[in-house]
This record gives C-alpha cells, sequence and structure tokens, in this order.
C-alpha cells in the first residue's frame, strides 16, 4: 500500500536527507518516530507528494508519484492520501461544510453532502455543519481536520505531530479516533511525531536517526 525505496531529498543540494526503506501494507497502523531535525516532516511530504525526492521512489496504492504530472498529482493526492497538518488549515470565508465539499471537488469528486454528514455526527461535529474555522474550538479544529482527511476514503491517512500540543488524556483520545476512522475507511495510518507517549499505542514503528 505504502512504499519508498532509497529516498533522499535535499534543501541546498549541497547535504542530503537519507531515508530508510518502508514498506506498510493495508490496513496497518505505523508510528514514525525521531527527533527535531530529522527529517520527519520532510519524510511526511515526500510520501504525501507534497515534495518530489532527488533520488529514490514513493509508491502508493501501487502508483509511484514520482511519475505523475503535477496536476495529476493533486488529483491523485485529493482521492488515495489524507494529510492531517500539525496546524489545521481551512479556507477562512468557507463553512466546515464547504470546506469539505471542496475537499470532495478538488479530488475531482461530486459533492456528496450525504458523506459529509455522516461522519461530521460521528466525529461529533454535525452541530458544527456551518461554523467558520474560526468558530471552531482547538480540539474541534483537529477532528475537523481528520473529517477532511478522510472525507474521500483515503489508501492512506498521514497525520504529523497530531498529539504534541495534548495533554495525557487528549492525546489517547485523538490517537484512538485516528485508529478507529482509519479502520474506518480501511486506510493505512502513518503518524509522524517525536510523541514518546504513542510507542505503547502502536507497534509498528520506524526511527528515525
Amino acid at each position: 500500500m505504502l512504499e519508498t525505496h532509497s529516498l533522499e531529498y535535499s534543501y541546498d543540494k549541497r547535504s542530503s536527507l537519507t531515508f530508510p526503506d518502508i514498506t506498510c501494507r493495508e490496513g496497518e497502523h505505523w508510528l514514525l518516530l525521531g527527533q527535531s531535525g530529522s527529517g520527519k516532516t520532510t519524510l511526511l511530504h515526500l510520501l504525501g507528494g507534497l515534495l518530489s525526492p532527488q533520488k529514490g521512489t514513493v509508491k502508493v496504492a501501487d502508483t509511484e508519484l514520482n511519475k505523475l504530472s503535477s496536476s495529476a498529482m493533486d488529483r491523485f493526492r485529493g482521492r488515495k492520501i489524507g494529510i492531517i497538518f500539525q496546524t489545521a488549515h481551512f479556507v477562512r470565508a468557507l463553512t466546515l461544510e464547504e470546506n469539505l465539499i471542496l475537499a470532495q471537488r478538488l479530488a475531482g469528486l461530486r459533492a456528496d453532502r450525504k458523506r459529509i454528514d455522516e461522519l461530521l455526527g460521528r466525529l461529533s461535529l454535525g452541530h458544527k455543519l456551518y461554523a467558520k474555522p474560526d468558530n471552531l474550538s482547538v480540539g474541534e479544529q483537529q477532528r475537523a481536520s481528520i473529517a477532511r482527511a478522510i472525507v474521500n476514503r483515503p489508501a492512506i491517512i498521514l497525520a504529523d505531530e497530531p498529539t504534541s500540543a495534548l495533554d495525557d488524556a487528549n492525546c489517547d483520545k485523538v490517537a484512538h479516533l485516528l485508529e478507529e476512522q482509519a479502520s474506518v475507511v480501511g486506510a493505512t495510518l502513518l503518524v509522524v511525531t517525536h510523541d514518546g507517549r504513542l510507542k505503547e499505542k502502536f507497534p509498528n514503528q520506524i526511527e528515525l536517526a
């Protein structure tokens, strides 16, 4: 479902970040650990097709990302890859429903309000359907980010530091929510973090030096 081989990336063309080969099968849940500066977020961006590697390959659902054009990559990402960023990124002028419809349309899909209603209800956000992002609490924004990441039933979900700013109780809740929602859509889940509290929750782990 998710495979990498001999990945390298450089920001300045003088020194390169090198990454271990990864194989995550369909429906598996993985934790990718590493301290600040180890390249965790860079790797997440490579896996999500937001960056192109200098060397090596990334394959998602049997598709090699390196071989897709920019427009094809955008369409593929919208349908197959759900990304939960450390900071929520919504179009502030749109309601929560409109933001999720936008995610569907950017993926080349029709607006599916039934899917959105069902998903927001499951995440206890049904009453926020017409709320603007600025009117959501931090916790609601986080759940809304999860909703947007899975609205198109992606093959893989990538989560960037989803628990780093949370206390222990909320850390447990978010970890459970991510695993639960990934299981509902049958997605492979990869959580990228330096939060050691998650080590006990994810038996499948990759650690960056």
